[in-house]
């Protein structure tokens, strides 16, 4: 069982930045890939960005070149650095855990947090 909590949202202006932390408990963190992931009201839920435990990176397209994904394993937390942040930015944002770096390819993790809202104004 792993448990995740996030933090770090808010209110922020458009151009601004913002930084997400996602804090793990349960079994060793550092086995685990680790994601961010997002929703909009009315909207499904995308990808943001995911680090495997070697600290291999992936980023969606739209935040590709603004975001930052990054670990410290020892504080078992993972981040989402947000800068030049836009309103089509604004969503729930979601950390979530895969046991293996298959699942994480495929998008299916296995533990999630309860989301942190992040909202960009013009």
């Amino acid at each position: 069982q792993v448990q995740l909590v996030e933090s770090g949202g808010g209110l922020v202006q458009a151009g601004g930045s913002l930084r997400l932390s996602c804090v793990a408990s349960g079994r060793t963190f550092s086995n685990y890939a680790m994601g961010w992931f997002r929703q909009a009201p009315g909207k499904e839920r995308d990808f943001v960005a995911a680090i495997t435990w070697s600290r291999s990176t992936y980023y969606a397209d739209s935040v590709k070149g603004r975001h930052t994904i990054s670990r410290d394993n020892a504080k078992n937390t993972v981040y989402l650095q947000m800068n030049s942040l836009k309103p089509e930015d604004t969503a729930v944002y979601y950390c979530a855990a895969a046991k293996t770096a298959q699942a994480m390819r495929a998008r299916r993790y296995d533990y999630w947090g309860q989301g942190t809202q992040v909202t960009v104004s013009s």
